[in-house]
């Protein structure tokens, strides 16, 4: 008799699947385990159609479904754990080339048998499995008439069924799509979901076994085959018990013959961190046995922590490291140089706030521990250049050998990847949305195109495994990416820079959470109005466009005689019923056309923010709906004006003119016309040049000095330096000082705002020889006034 009959009367599809996975588990273990797979994958699918409360994940593939938040929560961790496991097993036996074993199969269809029991339990509208219900391995056959299925086949089987089965994302993307029927099924279910769940479930899940096979699972898929005796239960001696010995769970051994980490397994249900000081005795025992300390891992078979007690404390993890990686970490701890002493490449930033953002990072990572950092820029400031400059300084210092730096467009991604080709060509760049297979240091990558590499195999092992990346960065990190992309920062143990343009009054809470930050403190911030004040940008300026379409929506009767046989003429609808009005939303939404992309164009080109003298529209940023609007508008644009051949649209620049300091010609010609014109008298103006000591400091703290003129008094101080965040802060606020007043007394930099970064002003920060120079240039700058 079948284990899974209790499935036939209200789950039929999920019984056939079931059903063939028990009948192969002997006979044919690779085909056993994609049954297996297959039955998850309907389960999967069935909940997510009939339970209102799963929401639909960044896409309809099963490691999606059954990461997203309210399916974990509603199935409970040993429910995820199995399902995972079944998944990863389902994967080897579809794209690996490594024997399948039958006990591989056996605990695919055990777990698949929990699970199917949970789903009854829970969601059963007739009679349910008895509590006592037990998985029997005695009711699987040995034999099969059927022919072993080859990895070929079962791929193009894999195929088949997806292209058959209901598309989860367009059957619950709109909810008009769903009919009566499902609704009904759906509260139906719900009351049945409710009135089970309100008893207990007494089932015995077998958490035991699925713990034990999990962590071995993980550490295979990580190249640990686990195939000498002193990979388990390794004996040391030392411990403080009345043997003076212990039983090392897992090691794991470098070539050398030297433990590189030890596993401290708690199979039970029971916090992970209680085995956190029997692993740290393990430790140390091997240590003083062997002479290096290994890293530290501790689990419980579904949540797994690390610890490499020589640099952080200990931290949650998704798996274990593949030999390559830990030795890395081991070689770090002697190898790593400090990031403080080490020179950006001013080849690719050479904007003081990308210096100072990276040396913040920097900081952050090296004095304070932190293994998270937020940097706010503004659109346009440079970002990816800052990316590649920190990538750049980690790879130097040793920190960082592979980097993963995520965008959410494929637009960005190829941006990106040429920018790293352009800036750290020795970095190799991978674009992994068009090069899946190519080795490098630095990949980038879409954030579904990640979701997907993160779950391949190949021959039962990870190529992207929890240690691969040493750095990731989020390009444009904000709480809406991490809520639809989350796995990808649990899964990969790494360094995490978020970069984002959004203000830091403006940044959601929640993102603050995510980097560990007190909300409105990021790492650093570099905002809009300090690049507009620094005029490395310029401020927006917004124009209405009057359209009454898109103000008013579109009545047919309206419409010209001819633009209404345009009208009936188009396909509305799949009825063939034909709308008498248009709303505006809509319009703006999907309906754009020829007329309306003109005027839009006619209206930019002569009404636009223009420059040299008002002969060329300014530097003009045109938001579309999508790609083929974008397009569609690029077309119009090139139709609409043939003489710019097809380049202005693409290729706008933009040219900053800056003011000139005054000459000593110039104040007296100044106070020749002053005084020429009645604007002031000789005495007033003698009055003013006794006060600010000279009429030129007077003019300089009336208008203050042209901020580049500021940071070129500066530049040479700058030059040559490895400066600090907090110098390159405190010497951007005397550019600043300057900017605002044209000149500044030196005994200002022991005040407030000075003294607010350090008490002790420029002497807490500063050598005592630059302070020297700082305090030169400074008077330098005021006796150029006074000249």
């Amino acid at each position: 008799m079948s284990n899974f009959t209790f499935l036939q009367a209200e789950w039929p599809e999920l019984h056939d699947a079931a059903s063939k996975a028990e009948a192969l588990a002997y006979p044919d273990p690779r085909t056993a385990c994609f049954y297996a797979r297959r039955g998850l994958e309907v389960m999967v699918h069935w909940l997510y159609k009939h339970d209102a409360a799963l929401r639909l994940p960044y896409q309809d593939n099963l490691s999606a479904l059954i990461h997203e938040p309210t399916f974990k929560t509603t199935a409970g961790a040993a429910v995820f754990a199995k399902t995972v496991l079944i998944n990863r097993l389902g994967n080897q036996a579809v794209h690996g080339h490594r024997p399948v074993q039958q006990f591989d199969a056996l605990t695919a269809v055990r777990e698949l048998f929990h699970i199917a029991y949970w789903l009854a339990h829970t969601y059963a509208r007739g009679p349910k499995p008895p509590p006592g219900l037990a998985f029997d391995p005695n009711a699987l056959p040995k034999t099969t008439p059927r022919p072993k299925q080859t990895i070929e086949q079962l791929q193009r089987l894999e195929t088949e069924l997806r292209q058959r089965d209901e598309k989860l994302s367009a059957l619950l993307a709109d909810k008009t799509t769903q009919d009566a029927e499902l609704t009904r099924l759906r509260v139906e279910i719900a009351e049945a979901k409710k009135a089970n769940t309100a008893q207990a479930d007494t089932h015995n899940y077998s958490e035991t076994e699925t713990r034990d096979y999990f962590i071995d699972l993980l550490l295979k898929e990580a190249g640990w085959p686990l195939d000498q005796v002193r990979d388990r239960e390794f004996e040391v001696t030392g411990m403080p018990n009345t043997q003076e010995k212990g039983f090392v769970d897992y090691v794991l051994w470098g070539d050398d013959g030297i433990p590189l980490a030890l596993i401290e397994a708690k199979r039970t249900k029971r916090d992970p961190r209680v085995g956190q000081r029997q692993a740290e005795l393990y430790a140390e025992c091997l240590e003083k046995q062997f002479g290096r300390r290994p890293i530290i891992f501790y689990s419980n078979g579904y949540e797994h922590w690390m610890w490499d007690d020589a640099n952080y404390p200990p931290r949650p993890v998704q798996g274990f490291f593949k030999k390559a990686e830990l030795e890395l970490l081991i070689q770090r701890r002697t190898t790593r140089k400090r990031l403080a002493d080490a020179k950006i490449n001013e080849a690719i930033v050479d904007r003081y706030y990308q210096t100072r953002g990276v040396r913040r990072i920097g900081e952050a990572f090296e004095i304070d521990r932190d293994r998270k950092a937020l940097v706010v820029q503004a659109t346009g400031g440079g970002k990816t250049r800052t990316a590649i400059a920190l990538s750049d300084l980690l790879m130097r210092c040793n920190w960082v050998k592979r980097v993963l730096l995520l965008a959410d467009r494929v637009a960005l991604v190829t941006q990106a990847v040429n920018a790293f080709k352009r800036h750290l060509p020795e970095s190799s760049p991978v674009n992994l949305v068009t090069e899946k297979d190519t080795e490098g240091r630095v990949f980038v990558s879409t954030y579904p195109t990640m979701m997907g590499l993160i779950d391949e195999t190949k021959d039962g092992q990870r190529r992207f495994g929890v240690g691969h990346f040493d750095l990731v960065i989020i390009d444009e990190a904000h709480r809406s990416v991490y809520q639809k992309y989350g796995a990808i920062f649990d899964y990969f143990d790494s360094l995490l820079v978020g970069l984002t343009a959004t203000p830091r009054d403006e940044i959601d809470r929640d993102t603050y959470g995510l980097f560990d930050l007190e909300k409105g403190v990021p790492t650093d911030a570099y905002d809009l109005k300090d690049a507009v004040a620094d005029k490395f940008l310029v401020p927006s300026k917004s124009v209405s466009v009057p359209l009454k379409f898109q103000r008013e929506g579109i009545k047919c009767d309206n419409l010209s005689e001819e633009e209404k046989e345009q009208w009936d003429a188009k396909e509305w609808s799949e009825d063939g019923s034909t709308p008498d009005y248009v709303e505006a939303e809509a319009v703006n939404k999907w309906l754009f056309n020829i007329d309306t992309v003109d005027k839009v164009l006619e209206h930019l080109m002569t009404r636009g923010q223009t420059v040299a003298g008002g002969d060329r529209l300014g530097k003009t940023i045109i938001f579309a709906k999508n790609q083929a609007h974008a397009d569609f508008i690029q077309e119009r644009f090139d139709i609409n004006y043939p003489s710019l051949a097809g380049k202005f649209a693409r290729t706008i620049t933009f040219k900053t003119e800056y003011a000139q300091s005054l000459t000593a010609q110039d104040l007296t010609e100044l106070e020749r016309l002053l005084v020429a014109s009645g604007v002031a008298t000789p005495d007033h103006l003698q009055q003013a040049k006794t006060e600010s000591s000279g009429l030129g400091l007077f003019v300089r703290s009336l208008l203050g000095l042209d901020r580049q003129a500021a940071k070129q008094s500066l530049a040479g101080f700058l030059s040559g330096k490895t400066l600090t965040a907090n110098q390159i802060e405190f010497i951007d606020m005397v550019i600043n000082h300057l900017t605002e007043h044209g000149a500044m007394d030196p005994s200002f930099l022991y005040k407030s705002p000075f003294t607010d970064i350090t008490p002790q002003g420029p002497d807490a920060i500063f050598p005592s020889a630059q302070v020297d120079e700082l305090l030169a240039i400074l008077s330098d700058v005021r006796a150029k006034a006074v000249a």
